[in-house]
């Protein structure tokens, strides 16, 4: 799905290394393919002992008949190897005794094996896997849903855990299991498949999540997926990276409630580094919960209605109020009325900026 042009293993050291219980991995060989080769390997071995049972035919006594023939190897072989022993044919020289304990036990037990590995892939480990699996689809509610681990996606839920989320509310969708790895060690749930696709988002309950990141790596597979999510999730808010600057309406248009391009937002810090050294550094300050300030976006409490902009119970300084669709900057008249139903945008300070001893609040 995503392209990515560096490794997501330094995002992997910023959360801590938590049990993750996959949904669903993906597999490689289809399962025919998988049983396929099981049968050829263990048929290989069976015919390997074949062939020295009747190398050393000479070593072997039939007490039926006296005689050995290829039918009488073929069926000691089988009754060896799967550890009958009737007694009707059996080793007497020393070097057919030796065969039987060198060469034919080990290979009793790699038969072994092969069947019981057999059983457990196509059996147990796909019935347990599947009760696992609807164990986690049944408390997937109110979480975050990432479609893309590319140099974005890892970024954004590397991010997502530093601020507090806990990684078992995260769930990953890349068709990547080199990706899906690194997300495992995070402690997110993840999903290997295709995201444009109605039954992978389903299978994990697309519809009850709290937010959806898309970062699909091309611009037209992300509008793809978005299209998709709110076909599907008529109400949760979409958040989806693209590139173009002519994509951006055609990905709001698709439904996406966030459009990000990371080429602009490098463009505008690029810019504002020209008018002082520091304006790049506050930018970038203000985007992540390891610096010193934060930005964040909320619904006023009942105490702050009427209240100004600048008297915020948090302690914060508003910065912007959305009013009825409308951006209201905190120098207009109107931020000095706050309203029920306002959402506001302030910068906060991190405990990284309050537990300085610098006499500063937090604010650069």
């Amino acid at each position: 799905m995503a392209r990515r042009n560096d490794s997501a293993s330094g995002a992997g050291k910023r959360g801590k290394t938590q049990k993750f219980q996959p949904l669903r991995r993906a597999v490689k060989v289809p399962v025919w393919g998988d049983l396929g080769i099981r049968m050829a390997l263990a048929l290989f071995l069976l015919l390997f002992v074949i062939m020295i049972h009747w190398w050393d035919r000479e070593g072997l006594v039939d007490h039926y008949d006296g005689h050995v023939s290829f039918l009488d190897v073929v069926y000691f072989t089988m009754i060896s190897v799967t550890t009958t022993g009737f007694g009707d044919i059996a080793p007497i020289s020393d070097r057919s005794r030796l065969i039987e304990a060198v060469i034919v036990t080990p290979v009793r037990i790699a038969v072994l094996f092969i069947f019981v590995g057999a059983a457990y892939s196509f059996i147990i480990k796909r019935s347990w896997e599947k009760w696992r699996m609807a164990r986690i689809q049944k408390q997937l509610t109110d979480h975050i849903v990432v479609l893309g681990y590319g140099v974005s996606g890892s970024e954004s839920v590397a991010e997502l855990i530093e601020r507090g989320t806990d990684p078992s509310c995260i769930v990953v969708i890349d068709p990547s299991e080199e990706r899906l790895t690194e997300a495992e060690k995070l402690g997110c749930n993840v999903l290997a498949g295709d995201a444009t696709r109605d039954e992978t988002l389903e299978a994990v309950r697309i519809s009850k999540a709290q937010a959806v990141l898309v970062s699909a790596g091309r611009d037209d597979s992300s509008i793809l997926i978005v299209l998709t999510v709110r076909h599907l999730a008529p109400d949760v808010p979409i958040s989806v990276v693209v590139r173009a600057d002519d994509n951006e309406l055609l990905a709001r248009q698709a439904g996406a409630n966030n459009v990000i391009n990371p080429v602009r937002f490098t463009g505008l810090l690029l810019a504002g580094s020209v008018n002082g050294a520091h304006i790049a550094e506050y930018l970038a300050d203000l985007a992540s919960v390891s610096g010193r300030v934060q930005l964040v976006e909320r619904e006023i409490t009942a105490e702050e209605a009427g209240c100004s902009i600048e008297t915020l119970k948090s302690g914060g300084r508003g910065l912007r109020v959305y009013r009825d669709g409308r951006a209201i900057g905190f120098w207009e008249d109107e931020c000095h009325m706050l309203q029920p139903g306002d959402v506001i945008v302030e910068i906060i300070a991190t405990e990284s900026g309050e537990v300085r001893g610098d006499g500063h609040n937090g604010q650069h």
